[in-house]
């Protein structure tokens, strides 16, 4: 399976983002994209960068809304599965940081909303964000078996464990990193690590370029569920990331020939009561 990570500087102006991440959506189609993923927030300036104010919520969106209808649209013209993150606005009136997915045809699959909000300097995200009332999903696509991580829930590794005992063969990641947040080379390695522990193929697409508070390092890239990096995006820059992803090779991976079937749920009971 051929995956196109679409790394686009973002405007103020929703419109004209939408407009070149559908024209980014085209190209990678007709490259023989199979699934084509978006980063976070990826038509839209990052708006935690600044605390909220009371006019905040107004800038969410509702699903379906203006950005899924265009790229339920295109899956369903290009064949390709969609995974992208908005500023989602519920029915029951909160609001979320929020991936809808799209199979092939067209189809909405489900949304996932980001479980884990982070509050720090430039990343006021309490203020915007309402804790997800989903837990980890995968879907069944026509590509395959496809979760989704957002951004700060790679962080915690029960979530992302929570993916592979769901089936995922691939875990696309919508990532707001910017330069320097983190030590070098963790940035890479987290994800590195998920994937060859839980046995799959991982897909962070990350935001890129400088904006109000903060400048998005780019760099996205894909992992094997050997855990090694396969592709990486530039820095810095706009860009389409291209990687080949063989699911033939998810049952010959360390985790699913060992450290899944191997592993002690019963030993592991004070994780689940939070101690």
């Amino acid at each position: 399976m051929k995956l196109a990570l679409i790394q686009q500087r973002a405007s103020a102006d929703p419109v004209a983002n939408r407009e070149r991440g559908a024209e980014a959506f085209v190209a990678a189609a007709r490259a023989g994209a199979g699934l084509v993923a978006f980063a976070e927030l990826a038509f839209l300036p990052f708006y935690p960068q600044r605390p909220a104010g009371p006019e905040s919520s107004g800038l969410a969106e509702p699903v379906p809304g203006p950005t899924t209808e265009l790229f339920g649209r295109l899956a369903r013209d290009h064949h390709v599965v969609a995974v992208l993150n908005l500023f989602e606005r519920g029915e029951d009136g909160r609001t979320y940081d929020a991936s809808p997915v799209f199979d092939a045809d067209g189809r909405l699959l489900g949304v996932t909303r980001m479980v884990h909000i982070m509050d720090g300097p430039g990343f006021h995200e309490r203020g915007y964000y309402a804790p997800g009332d989903l837990a980890a999903r995968v879907f069944p696509t026509a590509v395959g078996r496809v979760g989704v991580a957002i951004c700060y829930d790679r962080h915690f590794p029960e979530y992302m464990r929570l993916l592979a005992l769901e089936g995922a063969e691939l875990v696309v990641i919508p990532q707001a990193g910017a330069v320097g947040e983190w030590t070098p080379g963790i940035f890479e390695a987290e994800v590195q690590v998920a994937s060859f522990q839980n046995g799959y193929f991982a897909a962070l697409v990350n935001r890129v370029g400088r904006e109000d508070v903060l400048t998005f390092a780019g760099e996205s890239f894909v992992t094997d569920p050997d855990g090694r990096v396969i592709a990486r995006a530039p820095a810095g820059k706009d860009a389409t990331l291209y990687a080949e992803c063989d699911f033939g090779r998810i049952p010959l991976s360390p985790a699913k020939q060992h450290f899944l079937p191997d592993r002690r749920p019963g030993a592991y009971g004070r994780l689940g009561r939070g101690e």
